[in-house]
């Protein structure tokens, strides 16, 4: 059975290496990039990717569904620019897609850092997700943003993890909750939600008791914390962005 990994990029430099280095085993690699311009295309096509370039933007859905359009193996796995696939993962992987199993997809435990930091609560572990698949039996939502993969059929699980650089630092950590408040807020929009500066407060308050409280963020210690603070951001910001929306559609 072959095997293609596929990534959608956007000047991910810094990491892309990582990431393709840890699947230079498959059978095809493939890189969909939106505009890179800090040599993210260069280091992918030199480690043997096979890379194609889109002018525009239509969410993370979508675009996944392009690389996805690209690969010939017969099993997908789609792993993001900062995630990696560890040896143990590695092995698991290959043996599940040469089984006899009836499953279409398989999902995986991601462990994933915040500023440096392991985190085993908060609501980031196990934090499963389904990444490995048949071609042609799954396909990926339409959503702008928190894109899901949709199977048909039966979905296995796997016992090792995907390691994840989920935030750098805080810079990091800033620059994404921007931009996936705003992606949020018109996905919220364009499902003809509406909201309010006290819905947006309530909103930012429970991302926080549901991040710090009810999920043990406080056993993340300070890094826990500095995450449920950068949820409740996250969820105000959605939320406010998305009244502006509606009040400018009126």
């Amino acid at each position: 059975m072959s095997l293609s990994v596929i990534v959608i990029t956007k000047n991910e430099a810094s990491v892309i290496e990582r990431c393709l280095s840890s699947v230079e085993w498959a059978g095809q690699i493939v890189v969909v990039d939106t505009q890179s311009t800090d040599g993210t295309v260069e280091i992918a096509r030199r480690m043997g990717a096979h890379v194609e370039s889109t002018t525009d933007w239509p969410g993370f859905g979508p675009q996944k569904n392009r690389a996805l359009a690209l690969a010939t193996g017969d099993w997908v796995l789609s792993i993001d620019a900062d995630e990696w696939v560890t040896p143990a993962l590695r092995a698991e992987i290959e043996h599940v897609i040469t089984s006899e199993s009836a499953a279409n997809g398989w999902r995986m435990p991601r462990l994933s850092s915040f500023c440096g930091r392991i985190m085993r609560h908060s609501g980031w572990w196990p934090d499963h997700v389904t990444r490995l698949f048949r071609r042609g039996r799954a396909r990926f939502s339409d959503d702008l943003v928190h894109e899901r993969l949709i199977v048909q059929g039966e979905i296995g699980t796997l016992n090792q993890p995907l390691a994840h650089e989920a935030i750098r630092d805080i810079d990091d950590s800033l620059g994404k909750m921007a931009s996936y408040s705003t992606a949020g807020a018109h996905m919220l929009h364009a499902q003809r939600k509406s909201s309010s500066l006290t819905g947006a407060i309530a909103h930012g308050v429970w991302a926080f008791i549901r991040t710090y409280v009810l999920r043990a963020g406080f056993l993340d210690g300070r890094e826990g914390f500095v995450l449920a603070v950068a949820n409740a951001e996250g969820a105000y910001y959605r939320y406010v962005k998305l009244m502006f929306l509606a009040k400018r559609a009126k």
